[in-house]
């Protein structure tokens, strides 16, 4: 990308070759293979829709069929109040896509033998202790890349509950207070379940950036950059940016269109708020939150999303892949009823319970600045949406529209 540049550190790794992943995602050459006239008119229609019914504001949706890329298209707006249009390259505030990222580079620390599943995060972290009746129980690295640990959100919670009392970040508001002093106000409130007993989405991918950091002996985006981003050929993906000439501006669902977000901005969300600071993206001094804190683009997730599911080559081994896209949290309720959890993303158990055309073992899940992705192993099928509109990109109606034209399409 021509004003898009990663930080500093990243820049440091150098030129290394990427050629090992070169074919991961084809075609090359930016040439698409042909899409199915019922791909593209399901998918257009369902995109044209979205727009002219004012639910999004711009969106870049990429369809990948057994590694070729069958559909791409960017459609609105990346900036409506400056009239730019919506690029395929476009960069986008990852938010919870993060998550699969950084759950990557520390199985890549797993199949390298510096971490192991089982250690438990006092190992790395000696002064992350949270309490559960009474007691310091121990928190395995598994049980954060599962969301067993026990923590939780401060936007899940009610106004005034421990995370409030506490002032915890959760990565994507506008406290800017470094990872160690987060962790240690996360470690000052009790654990909400025994570790290992209940799946709760939490920070648990915060605290695993600071694990990583401690293994690796280095800053979790050059950690990150060198095992993940960096071999893939991610090259709009980053902690931060350096200038907004490409980042897509952010919205909110809203009457009669979405709204921009003020900074900071206030969104309800279950029974807490939301509360995002887009100026993160752009602040090289916010602590890299794990869970949320990256940017990127949407061809650089679709890398990633394709890299787990043809086995890992070259960042993970097909062990740490296939592990990515299974249920780990064995019969615990996970997100909603028919979905377990494996590592960085949900997995469909029972499509019928889920209500859901995805394939038993589909590996999927969002981010809350409105985005959505999922992978059918089955179907050898990746999907990605990413917009600039929260809610809607990520459990709005364009989310189910999408995922019924492609299987609508499915040959």
């Amino acid at each position: 990308m021509k004003n898009i540049r990663v930080t500093s550190l990243v820049l440091a790794l150098g030129a290394a070759s990427t050629a090992a992943f070169a074919q991961t995602v084809a075609p090359s050459k930016g040439n698409p293979a042909t899409p199915s006239a019922e791909l593209r008119k399901n998918v257009d229609q369902v995109l044209d829709s979205a727009l002219a019914e004012h639910r999004i504001v711009g969106a870049v949706v990429l369809v990948a069929r057994d590694g070729k890329v069958a559909y791409r298209r960017a459609v609105g707006l990346a900036d409506r109040e400056r009239g730019r249009a919506m690029k395929l390259d476009t960069v986008f505030r990852y938010s919870s896509v993060s998550k699969p990222i950084v759950t990557a580079a520390a199985l890549a620390l797993v199949d390298r033998g510096t971490l192991k599943l089982d250690d438990p995060v006092t190992k790395w972290l000696p002064a992350f202790r949270p309490k559960y009746s009474g007691a310091e129980p121990e928190i395995t690295i598994r049980e954060l890349l599962t969301h067993t640990s026990g923590l939780g959100y401060k936007f899940a919670e009610k106004a005034g509950g421990p995370y409030h009392r506490a002032n915890v970040s959760d990565g994507f508001d506008e406290l800017r207070i470094s990872l160690d002093e987060n962790l240690r106000r996360l470690s000052s409130v009790e654990l909400f379940t025994k570790p290992g007993t209940e799946w709760r989405y939490s920070l648990s991918i915060d605290v695993l950036g600071a694990v990583i950091e401690r293994a690796a002996k280095k800053p979790l985006q050059i950690a990150t950059a060198e095992l993940i981003t960096h071999p893939l050929g991610m090259r709009d993906t980053a902690f931060s940016v350096h200038g907004s000439e490409d980042l897509a501006a952010p919205y909110y669902n809203a009457d009669p269109e979405p709204k921009l977000m003020a900074d900071p901005q206030v969104v309800p969300f279950l029974e807490g708020e939301l509360v995002y600071s887009p100026s993160r993206a752009l602040d090289r001094k916010a602590y890299p939150s794990g869970g949320a804190g990256m940017v990127g683009s949407a061809g650089d997730v679709l890398r990633l999303l394709e890299c787990i599911r043809k086995g890992g080559a070259p960042v993970l081994s097909a062990s740490s892949a296939a592990a990515m896209m299974t249920n780990q949290i064995g019969e615990r309720a996970g997100p909603q009823p028919g979905v377990g959890f494996g590592f960085g993303g949900a997995v469909v158990v029972d499509p019928e319970a889920a209500q859901s055309p995805q394939s038993r073992g589909t590996w999927t899940w969002g981010g809350i600045y409105g985005h959505t992705w999922f992978v059918d192993p089955a179907r050898k099928l990746t999907v990605v949406l990413l917009t600039n509109t929260a809610l809607e990109g990520m459990i709005g109606k364009l989310t189910t529209d999408l995922r019924d034209a492609v299987y609508a399409s499915e040959p």
